[in-house]
């Protein structure tokens, strides 16, 4: 797992994006209307997320459609569940 996936989601404005993807693919526009904040600061989110390979873009025409990629946030899943799930072991007392 790269780190640059866990600098994607270390930002609460990115997790969000990332959230209103779950409900399918959406153009910029219809993710910015959910965003109180400047087109170019959502542009520097779409970024990270691209970099990370966390979501997809595509040209549509005009628009610029955005999806989740979901096999890199299943990847995430694997390995959140796998560090919950080991137990680290114990060093024994002497």
């Amino acid at each position: 797992m790269r780190d640059s996936v866990f600098k994607a989601i270390a930002d609460p404005q990115r997790r969000k994006i990332l959230q209103v993807l779950q409900a399918g693919s959406r153009t910029a526009g219809e993710i910015a209307a959910e965003f109180d904040i400047t087109k170019g600061s959502l542009s520097y989110h779409f970024n990270i997320l691209k970099e990370a390979d966390l979501i997809r873009s595509e040209r549509r025409g005009q628009e610029q459609v955005y999806s989740l990629n979901t096999s890199v946030l299943e990847d995430l899943a694997v390995l959140v569940l796998d560090l919950v799930r080991s137990p680290v072991p114990r060093r024994k007392s002497v």
